[in-house]
């Protein structure tokens, strides 16, 4: 009956239902809980059905009483039948599996091995009442099964060393680090609570502080200093032994390990060690190291409370020498930015201070900055010659005369020796060298136009040394920028054309330019002008900067050869000019400006030959008769020749008669009728005898008597020709040229206009002679004005002649 007083307390929720002693169980169920989850309860309204609220079942984890019974389940329904008992849910049918089983027939729940809370603390079960078939005959009632810690778990620190670190001449108090550890049991138990100690200290370098430096927070883990006496340079760092303990220190333990470094404060400047200095500098020499300097600083060696910084003072005014720091050793290099004049300066004393990169702590000394003193002695060396500039630069007119002076005072030797001077390239060589004195002066003008002229620039080498014990040399290139300037004077181009009188006198003229070996601006643009007393009826006009139009004045101006003197200008300063003889042919044109014969203009339209064509086969024409006439000539003072050696009859006949015998013509040439012989000489002096070497047949025999040649010279002066050869080889150009010039002014030097001039050769022809231009067999003059018939270009052939 008190069974059922409990549950139902239980189920009202008037009371907790904890777990029953012995004596609320049956009687044959002694020392074991029997709980009736399944009871029911009658009310005056009928039967109502309540699961039982099963309080948590507790077990203890490590348990070594195994199995060990934790808990019995009936039913106290009345079954006709017997009642199966079964268990489900974690640790039985769910994983972890077989911790826990139930027997099915009294329905007692049991567990099988020791539990662990720290793996699993909680378990949940599904208690079942079934019938022999497998018929539930109750609903499932769930199990609560609470594992209760024990204290089986050791705490643990979080880190196997911790470290940390302290400034050093830190006050007490300061905190330096916190530590920290774990414990595995149940944290709402007293299992978990853990606390610290510090249970031992050695100080590095061991012994050299036996006080207590160190304390911790034995809860929160916190370290921090207890005692003054921090200080790097008499200790680097500290060990702790620490301890913790759960059960609020009374329980298990473990012990861990703490370092502490003292970390260094700029609390020591450095100072000079020595602070007097003898160094010695070569001169004349760059970016070297002369030295260097020692600095000591008790602080912390490769940060910046021990990194120097060193300072030269005012006393090097021409800042000719810098310092660093050598960041492995602390050294002050000292090295030479500006070079050193021995002959300027021979000694210099320098004031060096230092201070460290990071500034002084406040706990520092105050000691003065640390200052030495650097004697610096510069060594003299033989140094070598200097030029003023290089390269040197030198404008000069091209047309400079000889043996003017350019330039000196190009070089200077820094020890004051005496130099020798000499160039070594001088292609042209335009240029002479004062061996002593480096004056340069030119040898010769110059010519812009030479090929060792680049952009108006000839480079010279120039080369000067001094006459100290193994003399040094230094060269320097000389840039003559050359001026140009007007030496030449323009030519005029062409000297010779065709001018149509058929045409407007708008649209034809002669085009004109001119050749300047000048370059600009001493060349175009020209300017064309015609002298008024000796060009009538032309005029020219400019047609741009470097053409000029020749044209008549008069609209139809009469064919024929007209000869127009033209003055051309260049742009120089000063100008220069030539005159030069034009020679122009005024003729009827065809289409494409070339004279045409009057029956070339008339038969052109006609037929349709063209005047090019017309001209190849008169040209053809005349080439085969002009290599027949020289086959009988030949022929003619062959024979001629024999005659005369011959004698006889033969000696005293004309030469009318050995002539009958030379040529016969066939009826295609008109030339049957000719039987006068003829002979054929090359043109030259008119004085000449016929034995000189200028007559095609040999000496002996007779020519017919010559016209005089109007272009030919008649015995005019020559000039004078260099005669002494040049001593200096160097001169031979100048030496050829002037006689190559005396040559081109020599009117007696041929070649002149050597047009040949063919003898008599005969009479009686219909087709007429060949020779129209020597004498038939009258020795009297010619006749040549039938040439002016045959169009322009033979009119100026018979304007060359005039009878004797």
């Amino acid at each position: 009956m008190a069974a059922r007083v409990l549950a139902l307390l239980c189920m009202l929720g008037i009371g907790l239902c904890q777990v029953w002693s012995s004596s609320e169980t049956h009687p044959e169920e002694a020392g074991l809980v029997v709980l009736y989850p399944w009871q029911h309860q009658n009310s005056g309204l009928g039967r109502v059905k309540r699961d039982w609220i099963i309080p948590p079942i507790r077990v203890s984890e490590n348990s070594k009483q195994v199995p060990e019974n934790l808990v019995q389940i009936k039913s106290d329904k009345v079954f006709t039948g017997e009642v199966i008992y079964k268990l489900e849910g974690q640790g039985v049918d769910q994983d972890p599996k077989d911790l826990f089983e139930i027997d099915d027939k009294t329905g007692e729940i049991r567990s099988k091995q020791p539990l662990d809370r720290e793996k699993y603390s909680r378990f949940t079960l599904k208690a079942f009442a079934l019938s022999p078939s497998g018929e539930r005959l109750e609903n499932p009632s769930t199990i609560e099964i609470v594992v209760l810690d024990q204290n089986d778990n050791r705490p643990i620190f979080t880190q196997k060393d911790f470290e940390g670190s302290i400034a050093e001449f830190s006050i007490p108090g300061t905190s330096v680090m916190s530590v920290s550890a774990t414990d595995a049991d149940d944290p709402d138990t007293d299992n978990a609570v853990l606390r610290y100690s510090i249970i031992g200290q050695e100080s590095i370098p061991a012994n050299v502080i036996t006080k207590t430096m160190f304390g911790i927070n034995n809860e929160t883990g916190a370290i921090y200093t207890r005692d003054v006496g921090l200080d790097r340079v008499v200790v680097k760092s500290f060990r702790l032994k620490l301890q913790v303990a759960d059960m609020s220190g009374m329980g298990l333990t473990n012990e861990g390990i703490a370092i502490i470094h003292v970390s260094d404060i700029n609390n020591h400047g450095p100072r000079f060690s020595p602070d007097l200095y003898n160094l010695s500098a070569v001169e004349n020499r760059i970016d070297h190291e002369i030295g260097r300097v020692n600095v000591v600083d008790n602080d912390d060696p490769g940060t910046g409370n021990w990194e120097a910084k060193y300072t030269i003072a005012e006393s090097d005014r021409f800042s000719n020498f810098a310092i660093e720091t050598d960041p492995l050793t602390n050294e002050g290099i000292l090295t030479v930015v500006k070079p050193l004049d021995f002959e300027g300066r021979s000694e210099y004393t320098l004031i060096l201070t230092v201070e460290n990169v990071n500034p002084l702590n406040i706990k520092a000394p105050n000691d003065p900055i640390s200052s030495a003193t650097v004697l610096v002695t510069v060594v003299n060396e033989n140094e070598a010659p200097q030029f003023v500039s290089d390269p040197m630069e030198l404008m000069v007119p091209e047309s400079v005369p000889p043996g003017s002076v350019l330039i000196k005072n190009i070089a200077y030797d820094p020890d004051n020796a005496k130099l020798r001077y000499e160039i070594t390239r001088d292609p042209e060589r335009w240029l002479l060298i004062n061996p002593e004195t480096g004056e340069i002066t030119s040898r010769k003008s110059f010519n812009v136009r030479s090929p060792h002229v680049k952009n108006n620039v000839y480079n010279v080498i120039v080369k000067v040394t001094d006459t100290d014990a193994g003399g040094i040399s230094t060269t320097a290139t000389l840039s003559i920028i050359l001026k140009e300037t007007n030496d030449f004077p323009p030519q005029l181009t062409p000297l010779s054309g065709v001018v149509c009188n058929n045409r407007d006198i708008y649209r034809t003229g002669l085009l004109l330019t001119a050749v300047d070996e000048d370059l600009p601006p001493h060349a175009e643009p020209y300017t064309f002008d015609l002298p008024s007393d000796m060009s009538n009826n032309w005029t020219i006009v400019t047609f741009n900067d470097s053409h000029g139009y020749l044209q008549p004045l008069i609209e139809r101006l009469e064919k024929g050869e007209y000869a127009v003197t033209v003055q051309v200008f260049d742009s120089g300063n000063p100008r220069l000019s030539s005159f030069a003889q034009v020679n122009i042919t005024v003729c009827p044109c065809d289409n494409n400006h070339d004279c045409r014969s009057e029956s070339a203009a008339i038969f052109g339209t006609r037929v349709g030959i063209s005047f090019i064509a017309l001209v190849v086969i008169m040209a053809s024409i005349a080439l085969l008769l002009l290599l027949l006439l020289l086959a009988v000539a030949v022929g003619n003072c062959r024979r001629h020749h024999h005659m005369k050696q011959g004698g006889g009859l033969l000696v005293g006949e004309s030469e009318d008669d050995i002539r009958d015998n030379v040529l016969n013509y066939d009826e295609q040439g008109g030339g049957e009728e000719d039987e006068n012989a003829f002979n054929i000489d090359l043109l030259r002096n008119p004085t000449d005898t016929p034995s000189t070497p200028g007559s095609f047949c040999p000496p002996g025999l007779s020519r017919g008597k010559q016209p005089l040649r109007k272009d030919a010279p008649h015995n005019l002066p020559s000039p004078l020709y260099p005669r002494k050869p040049p001593a200096d080889p160097g001169d031979i150009e100048d030496y050829i040229n002037n006689g190559l010039e005396a040559a081109d002014q020599d009117p007696n030097v041929p070649p002149y206009d050597t047009a040949l001039i063919y003898d008599y050769e005969g009479e009686g022809s219909v087709a007429g002679s060949l020779s129209s231009i020597a004498s038939a067999s009258s020795d009297g003059d010619q006749d040549y004005d039938y040439l002016n018939d045959w169009g322009p270009r033979f009119k100026k052939l018979a304007n060359m002649y005039e009878p004797r």
